[in-house]
C-alpha cells in the first residue's frame, strides 16, 4: 500500500543516497553550530540535570556524548539528554509560519545516531537536513491559512515535538543505514510517539523543557525499532486515524508533506534567534531596542503599548497580572512586557542574553517597574502580516505627553534580515563561554563538517569542558 510518508520516505532516501548540495549543508552546518551552543549555554539548567540523572540510571551501550559533561550514553538516551539541552533556554531556530523549532530534535537524534554508527560530517548534514524539512513540511500541513495559525497551536500541541520526533526518526533512520521502506516504517513509528502540551508557557512548569530531548528520544528509539523488524502504517499521515487527522483535524493537508520535498526547501528560509526568549517577544525587543538607540529614556517613559498578533497575546501578554510580573527568568522569557523593559533597559549579547533572564533579573524592581508600564494589545497590521513573521509595534507615552513609535515588521535572524556568519559565530563563543576549552576549535570543527570522515571530535570537544 502506497502513503504519503511511503513517498517521502522514497524521496528522503533518493536525496541522502545523492547528498544535499554545498549550499544546503552549509546551512545546517550553521544549525548544528547553534544547537551545541545553545545546549552548551543550558548545562547547568535544572530539567537538562534531570534528563543526565535518567540516562545514567537508564545505563547501556556508551555510543555517543552528552554535551557538556562528557558522559556518554545509548544514542536514544544521548538524544534525550542533548535534545533536552537544545530547547532548554529556547534559544533555537523558529520556521515560519509553522511556529516550529525543527532542528532541536532533529540534530541531537542525527548527531547522536552518527556517533554512534560511525557515519561522516556531510551524512550528517544530509540526514539532518532531510529530517528538519521533513518536520517543517508535517507542520505546515497543520497550518490553517484562514485562521493564520497553526492548527496545533490553537489545540495546545507542541508541532515541534510532535513533529520533531518523526523529522527524527527519518534522520537517524537513514544514519542507520536503513532502506526507503525502513525509513518509512520509522517514520511511522515514531508518529505514534510524538506528543507535547504547551500549558507551561502559560502556567508554569518545566516539562516543556524535556519536550525536544524527548522527541530526539523518541526519533532514535523509532528508528532502533524499525531497524529490528517494527512496522509502522503506510497511510500514518493521511489516514482516517492518523497523523494529522489526530493532531489537526479535516483541516491538515496531507499533500504538503511531499509537494516539493527535496526540492523545494523551507530549510534556507528557517529563522535563527538573536535572543534566548519565546519568539513571539523578538519583534517587541527590536522595537525597544530600536527606540533605545534612538535615544528615549526610560525614566521619561509613563505608559507603553505593545501591539503585537492577537494570536501571540496568549503566550506573551497573558495573564496580564502573570506577564507584567514573572515568576521565574524562564518565565520571563515569555513575557512581552518584561522582554521590552528589559531591552530598553539594556542587555547583553546581541540585545538581550541569558543574564536577562535569570531569576535575579527577573524580580529586579526597576525592570519590573517599566514592565507594569506595558500594556499588550492586538494590532491589525500585525495581525495581516502573522504568521509569516512575527511582527510587533511599540508606543511609548513620555511625561511631556508626546509619543515614540516603533514598528518591526520583519523579524531579526530570517532570511529577510539574517544574522551574519560572524554574528552566529559571536552567539556561539557567547553561549559556550566557560563551558569548553576551545570554543572556536568547535567553531572550526563545524564549518570542516562537509570533509569529516566523522563527528567524534566535533562531539568530544563539545564536551571538554573547563570546569
Amino acid at each position: 500500500m502506497s502513503g504519503v510518508i511511503v513517498t517521502a520516505a522514497e524521496l528522503a532516501h533518493a536525496a541522502y543516497t545523492r547528498g544535499l548540495s554545498e549550499e544546503l549543508r552549509t546551512d545546517v552546518s550553521r544549525r548544528v553550530l547553534d544547537v551545541l551552543g545553545n545546549s552548551l549555554a543550558a548545562a547547568d539548567q535544572e530539567p537538562a540535570r534531570i534528563a543526565e540523572a535518567v540516562a545514567a540510571e537508564w545505563g547501556g551501550t556508551t555510543g555517543a556524548t552528552a554535551f557538556g559533561s562528557g558522559a556518554r550514553y545509548p544514542a536514544a538516551s544521548a538524544a534525550l539528554v542533548n535534545g533536552t539541552l537544545a530547547h532548554a533556554l529556547d534559544f533555537d531556530d523558529t520556521h515560519l509560519p509553522s511556529v516550529l523549532h525543527p532542528s532541536a530534535p532533529v540534530l541531537p537524534a542525527a548527531l547522536a545516531t552518527a556517533q554512534a554508527h560511525g557515519r561522516s560530517g556531510a551524512q550528517l548534514l544530509d540526514a539532518a537536513g532531510l529530517g528538519i524539512e521533513l518536520a517543517v513540511r508535517l507542520g505546515m500541513a497543520g497550518y490553517d491559512k484562514e485562521l493564520g495559525n497553526s492548527i496545533f497551536f490553537e489545540r495546545g500541541l507542541h508541532a515541534t515535538a510532535i513533529c520533531g520526533a518523526v523529522g527524527a526518526a527519518v534522520a537517524s533512520a537513514l544514519l542507520q543505514g536503513l532502506d526507503a521502506a525502513g525509513v518509512a516504517h520509522a517514520a511511522g513509528v515514531a508518529a505514534s510517539m510524538g506528543s507535547g502540551i504547551i500549558e507551561a508557557n502559560r502556567t508554569g512548569g518545566t516539562i516543556k523543557r524535556v519536550h525536544c530531548g524527548w522527541a530526539a528520544h523518541a526519533g532514535v528509539s523509532a528508528a532502533d525499532l524499525a531497524r529490528h523488524g517494527l512496522t509502522g502504517p503506510p497511510t500514518v499521515v493521511e489516514g482516517r486515524f492518523g497523523f494529522l487527522e489526530a493532531f489537526c483535524g479535516d483541516a491538515s493537508r496531507a499533500q504538503d508533506v511531499v509537494k516539493g520535498f527535496t526540492t523545494e526547501w523551507e530549510l534556507p528560509g528557517i529563522f535563527f534567534k538573536p535572543y534566548p526568549c519565546n519568539h513571539f517577544t523578538h519583534a517587541g525587543i527590536d522595537a525597544a531596542l530600536k527606540l533605545r538607540a534612538e535615544g528615549l529614556k526610560p525614566e521619561d517613559i509613563t505608559d507603553l503599548e505593545l501591539g503585537v498578533p492577537t494570536a501571540v497575546l496568549r503566550t506573551i501578554g497573558e495573564p496580564a497580572e502573570e506577564k507584567a510580573k514573572p515568576r521565574s527568568g524562564y518565565h520571563a522569557a515569555f513575557s512581552g512586557p518584561y522582554t521590552v523593559a528589559a531591552a530598553l533597559l539594556g542587555g547583553g549579547g546581541l540585545g538581550l542574553f541569558h543574564e536577562d533572564f535569570t531569576d535575579e533579573a527577573a524580580s529586579d524592581p526597576e525592570r519590573l517597574a517599566l514592565a507594569a508600564k506595558v500594556r499588550c494589545v492586538p494590532d491589525p497590521e500585525c495581525d495581516r502580516i502573522f504568521p509569516d513573521q512575527f511582527p510587533a509595534v511599540l508606543t511609548a507615552t513620555l511625561r511631556d505627553g508626546t509619543r515614540r513609535q516603533a514598528r518591526v515588521s520583519v523579524n531579526r535572524g530570517g532570511p529577510d534580515n539574517p544574522l551574519s556568519a560572524e554574528e552566529l559565530a559571536v552567539k556561539f563563543r557567547l553561549n559556550a563561554l566557560q563551558r569548553v576549552t576551545d570554543p572556536d576549535r568547535i567553531v572550526a570543527l563545524v564549518r570542516e563538517l562537509p570533509e569529516a570522515s566523522s563527528v567524534d571530535a566535533l562531539c568530544e570537544e563539545a564536551a571538554a569542558s573547563q570546569e
